[in-house]
This record gives structure tokens, sequence and C-alpha cells, in this order.
């Protein structure tokens, strides 16, 4: 039986200059690897966002990993953000500490407390991103994918029902994109379901999934 672990209904998403996507209905159940495709601009990050409630739900129903946007409280939402992973285009390691210590703090800030346990997780992390080994690294003695990877590894820190990938290949050569979405895809495989936004058509012709087009403030779906 499938699980839903996103359901929308009838959502519209309003940013400072408006509503930018409207009457949103979207359904993501466990482990599906989803496409959210459109240019630049067409509202990708703001799906995202709502999501994971940076942007109020104020119109429609959304329900995300068990919480219900709509009626979420401020105190709620790291309940919530718990149970989602984040990967951005930028990579956003802290320059001034090792990988290792990059991900301890995430577990620190998360509530996190038993070191033994900490490092546990950590090198399972780092294992499941093909990342053995470079826990002392700092962040620019690794390549761009190396360090995308490291960003990969910090979202499943808290074992996400569902990871949020803005444009993670954004600044990455074809090679080492290819080298993420197939890491993610994978990831997929194990039941945690990976909704991915991109632009890169090269990306998406190479691995086809099912797709979510932004376009013209609304966001449908389309047969690949």
């Amino acid at each position: 039986m499938s699980t839903s672990v996103i359901q929308l209904n009838n959502v519209s998403i309003s940013q400072s200059t408006g509503v930018v996507i409207a009457n949103l209905s979207l359904n993501v159940n466990k482990g599906e690897f989803v496409y959210l495709l459109g240019k630049t601009g067409s509202g990708k990050s703001s799906v995202l966002k709502c999501l994971y409630a940076e942007v109020a739900v104020k119109l429609g129903t959304a329900t995300v990993a068990g919480h219900e946007l709509s009626k979420i409280s401020s105190k709620e939402i790291p309940f919530l953000r718990r149970k989602l992973g984040i990967v951005f285009q930028d990579f956003q390691l802290l320059t001034d500490r090792n990988i290792f210590e990059n991900l301890r703090f995430v577990l620190k800030a998360t509530g996190w407390n038993d070191e033994e346990e900490m490092k546990k997780q950590i090198h399972s992390v780092l294992e499941k991103v093909g990342l053995t080994g470079k826990h002392a690294k700092m962040p620019y003695e690794i390549s761009g994918g190396e360090q995308q990877r490291v960003a990969v590894a910090r979202a499943l820190l808290n074992q996400p029902e569902i990871i949020l990938a803005d444009e993670p290949t954004g600044n990455l050569d074809p090679d080492t994109s290819a080298e993420i979405m197939r890491l993610l895809i994978d990831i997929s495989k194990t039941g945690t379901s990976v909704l991915f936004a991109t632009h890169d058509m090269l990306l998406y012709n190479k691995f086809p999934a099912r797709t979510l087009k932004c376009e013209n403030g609304v966001v449908v779906e389309v047969s690949n």
C-alpha cells in the first residue's frame, strides 16, 4: 500500500509580490523520486519553501510528513524540519570546521547529545554518500561534488522521510551532477522520498522519473 508523505490540495503559495503558484494539488508517496521541473523564477523554490514551512499556507490544505501546514505553530516547525532533509545549490558548509564537525553541529542543533551515537551516525551517513574516510577533511580540501555529497549526508542525519533538493546540481559539472543524481535516486529506493527541483533538461532526460512542471503560476503533472 502506498503511503503519502506529501499531500497538497488546492494550495495557493504567496510571496510578497503576490500569488506565485495557484491551486496546487500534489501527492508524493514514501520512497518516490519526483522532479519539480521549471525555468528559473517559475516558483519551484516557493513550492519547496511552502513544504518546509518557510512560506505559510493560507489557502488549501497541506500535509507534509504528518504535519498540517495550514495549522502549524512556530514551535512545531523544528519537528517538521527534522523529518525533512534539505539540499541547496549552494553547499552551505561551515568553512571553519572539518566535515565531521559540520555534521556534528547539525546533530547538536537538532537535539542529539550522546557523542558515541553522533559519531556512529556521522560515519554511517558519510558511508551512504561514498565519503568514508573523508571526515577529517576541511570543505576547501574536497571537490565541489564531494561538498555536495556532504550536503546530502547532512540532509540524511536525522533519517528524514523526505529530501527536498533545490537545484542541487546547479554548481556542478555534468558528470558530477549525474553522480549526485544517482545518489539521490538510490536514497529514494531505501524509502526516503525525494522531490528534486531543477531546470537542467540534460539531467532530466538522462534520468527519467515522475515529473511535476512549474509554469505560468501553476504546477501540472506531465507524462514522460
